[in-house]
């Protein structure tokens, strides 16, 4: 046995010993809280279960979503009951050819009475964002954006101005329409953790949908985890066990995209053209340990990574010209690559 081998075993069995029953009882309190929110939010959507996990994975690891998807399916609805359940100050921006940075973080105005200037905070200084269509703005506005997802603060007169925590920025786009839309820059692109695809509901979701807003009174949502009760399950969220064998199998994952030679995937290799960054093992690793938290436990397993894996990746990996013409899809590629790498053996807890 090597050394390296004997360290991993002996700090599996220190973290065993360390946690305490307190602890899991956080954490199954916690998966409570979540679960009573969800509740209250599916008073008012039907259906969209995969989307509303999703988005309360986003908010426990403090990770920025996509949505794509055609317009009327509740998109900001979904967002904007979310913000009303967890007690979360919301903003819609309505993204447009001829928006102004100003228009999303705020400028500077003059004022006559005592002759200074004050600084006028845009609707970017909220908990929950819809940024929507954002395809649909100019550069120097996804940029400002940019700023506020990365760094969490805006720039306004040389003046940095930090967001208030939570901050995440839920953005919207139309699949379906192209006219008078700008491609998104790859590095913003890069920073949001999930790329979800929403799709039409079924004939019985669409009848509870018209039974529910036509012939009935929308039912009243109560308030089910304020907002510093949210900061401290997003604290515990960081502190969910990841073993070293789920952090292998994570980062060869990634890296297959980049390298599938390395992985004896010589039949996906001319399908790609660029892989995920590190930023995407970030990403995965985080979403992990929040999907954990949600199903009430303290460590992540094999199956939350793979759960995860095509939310994650599916708006970082680029299909090559030979990809585009076999009529590779990045979901069959991705397929491929859990078909091939495996997790080795978890230590036991």
């Amino acid at each position: 046995m090597t050394y390296r081998s004997y360290s991993r075993i002996l700090y599996s069995q220190y973290y065993i010993i360390s946690t305490m029953p307190e602890t899991k009882a956080e954490y199954i309190e916690a998966s409570k809280k979540i679960e009573s929110a969800l509740y209250e939010v599916k008073k008012i959507i039907v259906g969209q279960d995969h989307i509303l996990e999703r988005i309360l994975v986003g908010l426990l690891a403090e990770g920025h979503i996509l949505l794509e998807g055609p317009p009327g399916l509740a998109k900001t609805l979904i967002l904007k009951t979310f913000a009303d359940t967890l007690d979360l100050r919301f903003q819609r921006v309505q993204f447009t050819p001829d928006l102004l940075p100003s228009d999303l973080i705020g400028t500077q105005i003059y004022n006559q009475k005592n002759s200074e200037f004050e600084t006028i905070l845009g609707p970017v200084f909220a908990n929950l964002v819809l940024a929507d269509e954002i395809n649909r703005a100019p550069a120097k506005v996804q940029s400002a954006l940019l700023e506020a997802m990365q760094e969490k603060q805006v720039t306004i007169a040389k003046k940095s101005h930090k967001l208030d925590e939570p901050f995440i920025v839920l953005a919207t786009q139309n699949p379906i329409e192209s006219e008078g839309t700008y491609q998104l820059p790859e590095a913003q692109i890069d920073r949001f953790m999930f790329k979800l695809i929403i799709s039409y509901p079924n004939s019985k979701e669409e009848i509870a949908i018209i039974t529910r807003f036509c012939t009935e009174e929308l039912p009243q949502i109560k308030k089910a985890i304020t907002k510093n009760e949210l900061l401290e399950i997003q604290r515990l969220t960081n502190k969910v066990y990841v073993d070293p064998s789920i952090v292998s199998f994570i980062a060869d994952l990634v890296s297959a995209t980049r390298t599938p030679m390395d992985y004896r995937l010589e039949n996906i290799a001319p399908f790609i053209s660029y892989g995920a960054s590190p930023r995407a093992s970030l990403n995965l690793t985080q979403a992990s340990k929040a999907l954990a938290l949600i199903h009430g436990r303290d460590y992540v397993k094999d199956e939350d990574v793979e759960k995860l894996i095509y939310d994650v990746l599916r708006h970082r990996v680029t299909l090559s010209y030979e990809g585009i013409m076999a009529k590779e899809t990045v979901g069959s590629i991705l397929t491929t690559i859990l078909n091939k790498i495996k997790p080795s053996v978890i230590k036991a807890r």
